[in-house]
């Protein structure tokens, strides 16, 4: 018989063999609800239903990773839907989200299929999933309130940019490390991979997958629909650059993304005069006066870099502040460093695979910067909001 006559029921035999040696993922959670407070309800229930719960505490856990929402003071300026990264959960905007709707605007965050249960629920989903989440729940908020910024964190900012591409009611962007580009070479392979490898590193009993706010494990699928997103948003970017205001976040010492593609696409693709861009490392290589510089060493705090995660949180967040109750010690350090970690030792703070001798480092999961972050948020929102003349004014004050 000819080889390729072999390929197909062998391609057949291998792909049913990684199935049957999977444990089967729960359903994905519904869509296409007819209201934002229905989405949050039924989400919360189906995470009531399939979440691996880690503590006794299963209300905190479920606020942690349900869609929220935000209200302000009175009638809403405008609406700001955020998305979430790969593996992540609507925490990440725990700290950004209610000092917006304190400044007039109607904050939602939602979850992305796969995510706020177990790692494995990523193993079934497709990126047209999380596309639909996003399109329906920005529909839901433009009819609510009419004028609506996109935010999103790494893959989600892929998402949102793509969402936005698409919808010219969009009003900007907030895109926090957004995942246009990883850093990675071979990141086109994992979708192909994904059904011979469903997990590049396979869970073991007693290493933990996840903590009540994020997966610390992702399915090879998972990596696969964040590359169909990146390469997706880039093929939008090369037919037409985004016209209207965006904040964008970088660190230069991002160990997940290429940052300086990134930095370049700003600068050629996003075109608004009154955009931003954030640079947290060494003075970057630019010449576009709209890049805002900060350095990232901070001795003084035992900051090392910053990392892909650390420019969402506050120094006071609870769980990830410098004082937070979760640090993140699985950093790409030997086992010895790994367990002073754990053991509570003073540590410096890195992105993930920074190594320093005579140092323990965990990973910085707060900005230092965050309150000038933010007036950099609230001054564009302000601008775009009031009209061009209120954006100058904000601008020339830095």
């Amino acid at each position: 018989m000819p080889i390729r006559a072999l390929t197909l029921p062998l391609l057949a035999a291998v792909f049913a063999l990684a199935a049957c040696s999977q444990t089967r993922p729960p359903p994905k959670p519904p869509l296409g609800q007819a209201s934002f407070a229905s989405y949050q309800q039924e989400t919360r229930q189906w995470l009531r239903q399939h979440r691996q719960f880690l503590g006794a505490d299963i209300e905190r856990e479920l606020d942690y990773n349900s869609p929220h929402e935000w209200r302000p003071a009175g009638a809403p300026r405008g609406g700001v839907l955020l998305v979430h990264g790969l593996g992540d959960s609507p925490f990440s905007f725990v700290d950004i989200a209610p000092r917006l709707a304190q400044q007039g605007w109607l904050v939602r965050t939602v979850l992305l299929p796969g995510h706020g249960s177990t790692p494995q629920s990523l193993l079934p989903v497709a990126m047209a999933d999380w596309q639909q989440v996003v399109r329906e729940q920005t529909q839901l908020l433009q009819r609510e309130v009419g004028r609506v910024w996109l935010g999103g964190f790494s893959t989600g900012g892929n998402l949102v940019l793509g969402e936005a591409l698409a919808n010219a009611g969009i009003a900007g962007l907030l895109l926090f490390s957004p995942g246009l580009k990883s850093d990675s070479r071979l990141d086109w392979l994992t979708p192909w991979l994904a059904p011979l490898r469903p997990w590049l590193r396979q869970p073991e009993p007693g290493r933990a997958q996840q903590t009540p706010v994020r997966y610390l494990n992702v399915p090879t699928n998972g990596f696969g629909q964040y590359y169909r997103s990146s390469a997706s948003v880039r093929a939008q970017l090369a037919r037409q650059p985004y016209p209207r205001p965006v904040l964008m976040v970088l660190s230069e010492h991002d160990s997940v993304l290429d940052v300086r593609y990134t930095l370049a696409q700003f600068s050629q693709r996003f075109s608004h005069p009154h955009s931003r861009l954030i640079w947290y490392g060494n003075a970057p290589a630019s010449s576009d006066q709209r890049v805002l510089w900060r350095p990232d060493r901070l001795p003084q705090q035992r900051i090392s870099q910053f990392s892909h995660m650390s420019v969402l949180f506050a120094p006071d967040n609870p769980l990830y502040g410098r004082d937070g109750s979760l640090r993140l010690c699985q950093n790409g350090q030997d086992a010895a460093d790994d367990a002073a970690c754990r053991n509570g030792a003073t540590v410096w703070y890195s992105d993930w695979g920074y190594r320093e001798a005579g140092k323990v480092h965990a990973r910085l999961t707060f900005n230092p910067y965050f309150d000038w972050q933010l007036q950099q948020i609230q001054q564009l929102l302000a601008g775009s909001s009031a009209g061009d003349a209120t954006l100058q004014q904000a601008a020339g004050a830095r």
